[in-house]
Order: structure tokens, then C-alpha cells, then sequence
């Protein structure tokens, strides 16, 4: 799990210091106050991770990768490409990570923690080449980095804050290459050291935490009245959600179900959403089924009362294909991964936007699965802060921030959350001016029977 963020010069942010994340972690604000750009360096370095290109530092995008960014010039901070990009991950292991000693018949510890930090300085060059100036994990106190030793020149590698040090090999002391992407040591790391193997887990620690992100927009298709299925294994939802149906149909057929906990019995991923659906008022029922008896192609009945006849998905609300893909997904995933949603309430009724806060604390709760979204949705905070108050959640579960442009850079303020889910520094004007709106309207009012009855 993700447990702090910080950057400098990506887009619209001169600078993020220590952001902590937590299982719930909302951002909140106007438009164009920056709150997706955070979203989207998450996103840039998963499909960084994720394309063969070992050579390029950053995958800045196309349109098959969840966001396209353009260049460096457009993703640095004022588009001023003679200031570098930087930033830091912190996450949390499942278990602690141990690296012991290769060159100690016994395997002697040599360190051991639960967490791991990830930064990086990246630059353009002149010719617009992206070099990266350091790279660095820290693993408990111990600091291994990889340091550009001059414009144009090799690498060095180091151990920093540490009693550990570096042992080369006999020969002749080759310089290192440069990073593989921007956060892997290269191959030849290994046969210059003794004793550097174990880095290559350092950065598969790093490749594993991408790999477990996954990333649903806020444009999601529209619902359609047949899906085809090649009985594929999908990896989530698609982008838009496009393929919420093939991973119903998917985990039925692989036997993945939920617990619901000793006593209860589990469900598969379609009676779970149906579940959910039903709770949050939206329909009686849902299910999947086959066109015709061995057909790749498959539709989706909803049924929106018990004394109603079940219908197509296309031929009920809206509302009900938009959230389904956020719900599969939250699902649907590996337990300990971590879920990036972009507006999940929109099309959604304000009572089933603050339902969603409950799917959420329901996802972190049963299968510890991380939430990071945004949002504009006053009612999804609102039942966020009152589980707070009732003790469904403990307010460091839910980290919400605000953001806001005031003077040209993004600014990120952190909500105060109390144990009775109260927000101490509530921003002025944070989902409008709902009382200047209530005063103006009732000013209006009583001059229009002023002058009515005149």
C-alpha cells in the first residue's frame, strides 16, 4: 500500500511535501486545481513499468495507455525544461522484506523492514534526451542510489547512511550505464559487484507495486445489449469499463468468490455486485446469461423491482452501467492492490454517491485493497465523515485532501478529520457558497412579492 507521495515541477505542482496516503484517500476540488495530475504520475510510471522499452526513462503515453501526457516540456511545471522532475513513493509491505548477505555461507541479515522508498530526479537535456540524474531505494535507514557523475558521463552506484559498502569485482572498474527506465539498475550492476544482486528485488519490489495498480476513468462506455466473451482472463475493467462483463463472466468460471466471513457463505463476484446494487437502491437484481445455450455472446438483465420483469442493462438507468465497473473492480482485484478511480460518482444519484463511500470502507476492510480517487462529490465526503462518527472507520483510514490554484501552482491542503468525522479546516467555498446561494435566492424571492403586491 501506497503511504506517502512527493514531488516537484510535475504540471500544474511546484512542489507536494510528504503527502500521506492512507486505505481511503480522496482528492478533492475545482477543476483544474491539479488533484488528476497526482493521479497521473501514478499512472505514468505504471505504463513506464509496463512497456518493453527499457530504454526510454518515462512512457509519457499514447492513446492504448491510461493517460497521455506529450513531452517533458509539457509535464514540467510552467513548461520550463531547464528545471528537473522529481518525486518519492513510500509503500508498505505485506510482510517485511529481508536481504541477507550473498557473500556469508550463513546468510547473515543485512537488512530487513516493511517498507520501501522510491525518488527519483529526472531532467531533458538539450537535445531533449531525458537523463536521469539519481535514482535511489531506501529500505529501512539503508540508502542505495545510482548518481549521474557529471553532464554526459557514466554512473555511480553507492550505499548511503549505511555500514554496508559496495565490493567490485577484480578487473578493470568499468563505469555503470544508465538506469533501465528511470528506476532499474542495469544488468551490469551485477558483474561489477560482488554483492549488488540483491537490487534487482529492490526494483521488483517497485515493479510489483505498479503491477497491482489498477485505473478506472471517468468516461466509461456506454451499456450495450450484447457482450461478446472469448472466455479471456481480463486484467480489470478496461479504462472505461469495458470489459466489466468478461471479468464476471471470467471469475465465475475460475471460481473466485468473496468472503463475507466465518459464518457466511462466500459469493461469487456477480452475486457481490448484485448485492451491492441492490443495497444501494439502484435495482432488485442483476445477472449475466448467455444470448443462447453455448453462445460467446452474453447480455446483462436487470430486474429494478421484485414485482417487476427482468429487462436489458440498456433499458434501465444510466446510473446502474456507470457504477457497475467501479464496483467489479474494487472486487475484482488481487487483495493488497490498490485502485485508482477518477470520478467514480458521476451519473450517479446523490444517494448512491455517498453509497459508494460504504463500498469503499467495505473493499479496505474485507480485502485491504487501497482506495486513491477524486472527486466532486459533497456526498461521498459527507458518509465518509459520518462512518467516521459512527466508528465504521477510523479517521487515519481516510486521508482526504483539498486542492485548490490560488497563485498559479497547485496547492494541497490535508482535511482535519476528528473522531466525530468533523472537518476543522473546511476551505471557503468548497463545493460553492451553498448559503450566499440560499440568502440570494431568498432575497429574490421577497422582491418579487414586493413588487407583486404593489
Amino acid at each position: 500500500m501506497l503511504t506517502e507521495l512527493s514531488l516537484a515541477n510535475f504540471k500544474s505542482w511546484r512542489s507536494i511535501k510528504g503527502m500521506r496516503m492512507a486505505p481511503i484517500t480522496g482528492l478533492f476540488g475545482v477543476n483544474s486545481s491539479g488533484k488528476t495530475s497526482i493521479l497521473q504520475l501514478l499512472l505514468m510510471l505504471k505504463q513506464t513499468a509496463e512497456s518493453p522499452d527499457r530504454a526510454q526513462a518515462l512512457i509519457f503515453g499514447d492513446d492504448k495507455t491510461p493517460v497521455r501526457l506529450g513531452t517533458f516540456r509539457d509535464v514540467v511545471f510552467g513548461h520550463n525544461v531547464s528545471d528537473p522532475l522529481s518525486w518519492s513513493l513510500t509503500w508498505r509491505f505485506g510482510k517485511p522484506f529481508r536481504v541477507t548477505d550473498p557473500q556469508d555461507p550463513a546468510g547473515r541479515l543485512l537488512f530487513a523492514s516493511d517498507s520501501m522508498q522510491f525518488d527519483v530526479q529526472i531532467r531533458e537535456e538539450a537535445q531533449g534526451r531525458i537523463v536521469v540524474d539519481r535514482m535511489a531505494y531506501r529500505l529501512g535507514e539503508n540508502n542505495f542510489e545510482m548518481r549521474l557523475k557529471a553532464p554526459g558521463a557514466k554512473y555511480d552506484l553507492a550505499a548511503v547512511g549505511t555500514e554496508f559498502y559496495f565490493v567490485r569485482n577484480v578487473g578493470r572498474p568499468w563505469d555503470l550505464p544508465a538506469p533501465v527506465k528511470c528506476y532499474g539498475f542495469p544488468d551490469e550492476v551485477k558483474a561489477y559487484y560482488q554483492n549488488a544482486g540483491f537490487l534487482a528485488d529492490l526494483q521488483l519490489k517497485f515493479e510489483q507495486l505498479l503491477g497491482a495498480t489498477y485505473y478506472l476513468g471517468p468516461l466509461r462506455d456506454y451499456p450495450k445489449r450484447e457482450y461478446p466473451w472469448a472466455r479471456a482472463e481480463p486484467a480489470d475493467m478496461g479504462q472505461r469499463g469495458e470489459r466489466v462483463v468478461e471479468a464476471l463472466l471470467a471469475a465465475k468460471e475460475t471460481g473466485r468468490t468473496i468472503s463475507l466471513g466465518r459464518g457466511h457463505t462466500r459469493r461469487t463476484l456477480e452475486e457481490h455486485v448484485a448485492w451491492w446494487l441492490k443495497q444501494l437502491g439502484l435495482i432488485h437484481d442483476f445477472h449475466v446469461e448467455p444470448v443462447a445455450k453455448d453462445s460467446s455472446l452474453y447480455r446483462v438483465k436487470v430486474q429494478r423491482s421484485s414485482s417487476s420483469a427482468p429487462v436489458l442493462i440498456t433499458d434501465v438507468g444510466f446510473g446502474v452501467s456507470q457504477i457497475l465497473p467501479v464496483i467489479a473492480l474494487c472486487y475484482y482485484v488481487p487483495e493488497g492492490s490498490t485502485v485508482i478511480l477518477e470520478q467514480p460518482e458521476i451519473h450517479l444519484h446523490p444517494s448512491v454517491q455517498a453509497g459508494l463511500a460504504d463500498v469503499f470502507i467495505d473493499v479496505i476492510k474485507r480485502r485491504s485493497v487501497q482506495i486513491i480517487f477524486e472527486s466532486h462529490s459533497e456526498h461521498l465526503l459527507r458518509r465518509l465523515q459520518r462512518r467516521i462518527a459512527e466508528e465504521e472507520i477510523k479517521p487515519d483510514q481516510a486521508t482526504l485532501y483539498f486542492c485548490d490554484m490560488p497563485e498559479g501552482a497547485s496547492r494541497i491542503t490535508p482535511l482535519e478529520l476528528d473522531m466525530f468525522g468533523h472537518i476543522a479546516n473546511w476551505p471557503k467555498d468548497f463545493f460553492g457558497d451553498e448559503f450566499t446561494e440560499v440568502v440570494e435566492a431568498s432575497l429574490s424571492a421577497m422582491k418579487r412579492k414586493g413588487a407583486g403586491g404593489q
